[in-house]
Formats: structure tokens, sequence, C-alpha cells
């Protein structure tokens, strides 16, 4: 571990590559299906193993996704789009090549916004969005000397995000992917799931003295399942070369991959060492072009995206940015919510509803908003029970709630009726009630006069007590204190 004050004297420069594998039921350029956990190689035909004679065709569906990836990053669309060949040799590559966008990606430009744990945001620099194809699945066996090549996934349509080198922290890193992968989730054009590969990312690293002009070099590290790795992979990085540059050694520019049982990383290969990848224009497929009419049809389909939604809970509903973050973090949640909020105008009492027993019911199950039994207007009659005082928020969520969820043929006014949990709202029922508690309690009730206001409570819980819980929490605290002051 190095000092604080030696990793201060540094810059951390971060540049991420996501690829985001595209949700779209064939491939990139053949009619092959793109379903995940199919049997090995059973997703393969003689267009994607490029057999000689047989000619690729452009997903149209493929390019209409990374356009809606383009305008919600505000990125500048290319109209005319020309593909490259990427030549390399690898296993899991049947081609021996791999369809791409060199020169001339879809995308160009853009940002996205990400806001950290510390309430401030900032908007992160894109270089690139552009199209390509996924390579197949390399896999080892355990003490197997032999590889296994999988080929379903090869020929699968993705984009790559590429940022500038303009994130400074791996909290930033964490921030960007996690607004990413809701991005493309809420625009429907990829699952977002890393542990299944359909969105994985590369990061390159590098530190510079403070002030500096020029970047340090950089390396890239590999193999990162999960948005936790990239942390521990950037931290690792981040460490590791400073000591470097401490020691007066060299930084070598070099392809890393992380090992997440260790939390370290290790050479794969030198840059030096990349072979020329002999970029040159697909011969097999005519340039696409994107028109106007067709770019507007795609910018007319496009949802309301999480930083829409997010601006629109926190100015128009009022309510806490910690709110709006948690019911923007799911695309149904926040549809749900805004259902929700079409029906009632107790914005915040909505959202707590969404936060607590909602949140709980669906976590304990699993499962998704979609899942809930209850519509939007079923919470609406529950939060109005309670505005209206004839039940607590206590009763409401610990008793009416779940019954609600078990039949929701019965209106929550039914069932609190059935449960006997009505509150007492009126004065002249609670008042013998609260004569009694305080009769019963002359010395407590001496005490909160001398100035112990604190009792306030206690007197509270005997009224609830003795009126099973009926008592209207708020009428029974006026009458308390009009009895003790009087």
């Amino acid at each position: 571990m190095i000092s604080e004050q030696i990793k201060d004297k540094y810059q951390l420069v971060i540049g991420l590559e996501v690829h985001a594998q595209l949700q779209t039921k064939s491939k990139m350029f053949a009619a092959d299906a793109t379903e995940y956990g199919n049997h090995p190689n059973a997703q393969v035909s003689v267009i994607t193993l490029g057999h000689p004679g047989t000619l690729p065709k452009v997903n149209k569906k493929a390019v209409e996704y990374a356009v809606k990836m383009g305008l919600a990053c505000n990125s500048e669309i290319t109209r005319l789009n020309i593909f490259s060949r990427k030549n390399y040799f690898y296993p899991d590559l049947p081609k021996g090549y791999q369809i791409t966008q060199d020169k001339g990606p879809i995308c160009v430009g853009g940002t996205v916004p990400i806001r950290l744990e510390d309430g401030s945001s900032r908007a992160v620099l894109l270089n690139r969005v552009h199209m390509e194809e996924d390579a197949g699945k390399s896999i080892h066996l355990e003490g197997e000397t032999d590889t296994l090549v999988d080929f379903n996934r090869a020929g699968t349509p993705l984009i790559e995000i590429v940022t500038e080198p303009d994130l400074r922290t791996s909290e930033e890193a964490y921030a960007f992917l996690a607004e990413i992968k809701k991005l493309v989730k809420y625009l429907e054009i990829c699952d977002g799931n890393m542990e299944e590969g359909s969105l994985r990312c590369d990061a390159n690293v590098s530190v510079m003295l403070k002030g500096a002009k020029e970047y340090g070099k950089k390396v890239e590290v590999k193999n990162m399942n999960s948005f936790r790795n990239v942390v521990r992979a950037i931290d690792h990085e981040h460490e590791r070369i400073i000591e470097l540059l401490e020691k007066g050694e060299d930084v070598i520019s070099e392809t890393r991959t992380f090992d997440a049982d260790t939390g370290t990383t290790s050479s794969m290969r030198t840059k030096e060492d990349l072979n020329d990848y002999r970029y040159f224009p697909e011969p097999d497929l005519s340039p696409i072009m994107i028109s106007e009419e067709w770019l507007n049809s795609i910018r007319v389909s496009m949802p309301q995206l999480p930083r829409e939604l997010y601006s629109k809970f926190v100015d128009k509903y009022g309510l806490p940015s910690y709110d709006a973050g948690f019911l923007t973090e799911s695309k149904e949640i926040a549809l749900w919510f805004e259902e929700l909020c079409a029906l009632t105008s107790n914005y915040k009492a909505a959202s707590n509803w969404m936060m607590g027993p909602i949140k709980s019911h669906l976590n304990e199950r699993n499962s998704g908003i979609e899942d809930l039994p209850l519509t939007p207007k079923d919470l609406v009659d529950l939060i109005q029970l309670v505005e209206e005082g004839k039940v607590s928020f206590s009763a409401a969520s610990q008793s009416v709630f779940p019954e609600m969820l078990q039949s929701s043929q019965e209106s929550p006014l039914i069932i609190a009726k059935r449960l006997n949990i009505i509150q007492e709202s009126d004065e002249s029922s609670l008042r013998p009630i609260v004569e009694q508690v305080l009769e019963q309690n002359q010395s407590k009730v001496a005490e909160y006069r001398s100035g112990k206001k604190g009792l306030m409570g206690m007197f509270m819980g005997q009224v609830m007590k003795l009126s099973q819980g009926k008592a209207d929490p708020k009428v029974a605290t006026k009458l308390i204190r009009e009895l003790l002051e009087n």
C-alpha cells in the first residue's frame, strides 16, 4: 500500500471501452438466432462461419439500436456508414477477421451524465460509438489441455461505447457503467447483464503528475465481469503504476488481465507486440445510408430517458434526489411510479411506499414490479386511506398491504374494516381514554409538568395500548397535550 501523500502527487486518468450486445433476434450479418444459453454451436450458419461464396447482409434493427444509443448520448449521427474488416487470428473468430467500423463510427462524440454519491454530477465525454460483430467463445475446461470453441456468440451485433480519457476516479468509472447499463435497458437495446457477457468493459488506465500536460503511458485491463471488479482493477492499477514511477521504473504499455480472486492484474501482451489489424473496407457490404426520414422516425420512437425522468421527479414532483435516483434505477419502476403520480398528488407518500413496503416485497421474492399483484390504483386507494386518517401508515403497511397482496379483489377500506383496524379520530371518543391514562399515571403527569417533556411518548404508548392501536396519533397527541397543559 502506498501512502495517500504519495498518491496525492498523481492524477489518475481512465478511459473505458464498453461493449453492449444488442438484443436483436438475429445476428449482425446473418439470420442465425442470438438466444443466450443454447447448446454450443447450435446457432451458426455458413455466413457466420465465413464459408467461401457466402455474403453478409446488415441487420437493420442493429443499426437502429446503435442510432438510439447515439441520440441518447447527444452524439452526432453519421449518415453514410461503411464497414471494415479487422484482420487477426483467434480460435473463436471463425472468419479470421471481424466486421467492424474503423474510420467512420456511426455515433461521434457525445456525453453521458453521471451522478456521484456526494450528490455532485458531471458529463463524461464520449469519443465514439461504433457497430461491430462479436467473436465466439473459447472454453478451457479444468484439467484439459485442449481449447473448446463455441461459435454461438460469433456474429452477434455489438456497439462499442468508447469514452475520452475523461474519468478521474474509480467511483466515476462505476457511475458511468451504471448509467450506461440504465441507458441500454431504458432504450431496450441490451439487457445489460455483465455476468452473461452482454455488457463487457475494458479499462485504459494511466497516471500523470498533477499539473502535467501530457498523459502517462496507459495499460488496458480486460476480463472484468462486474462493476465492482472494474473498480477493483482500476484501484489496483492506480497503485501499481504509481509504485513503478516512484521507483523510477518504466510503465510498460500493455494489455493486462484481472484476477477477481486475488484482486490483482497480470500481463497478457505488450501493445508493441500487437499485430497490425490491416483494416480495409468490407468489400461484400454496401455503405449504409441513414436518411433524415429514418433518423427522425427513430428519434420519435425514443422513450423517456432516466435523466429526464430524474429531473421530472425532482422538479415537478418535488422529490428528494435520493428518491428520484432510486425510482429511476429501473425503467419498469419509473413507469409504474409515473402511473401512480397520475392518480395522486401526494408524490412523497407514493415514493415512500415504493421505497419501503413495495421494495421490500420485491426484494424478498427477487421479482420485478411487473410481478406485483397490485395496480397503481390499488396503491393510491391505500395511500388515501392513510391520508384520511382511517388507518395509520404502520397498520396500512403491516396489515392491509400484505392482505391486498393476497387478495386484490378487496378494497383497502374493506380489508381494514375486516381486520378491525380503522383508526378512531373522534375527539369525544378518544378523550375518555386519554383521561384514563393520565389518571393512572399521576406521578408521570407531575414529572411532565415539571419539565420532562420526553414523557409524551410514554403517554402516547399507553393510549395506543388502551385503544388497541386504533387511536389516531395526531388527534391523541393533541388531546394529551391539551389535558397535560391545562
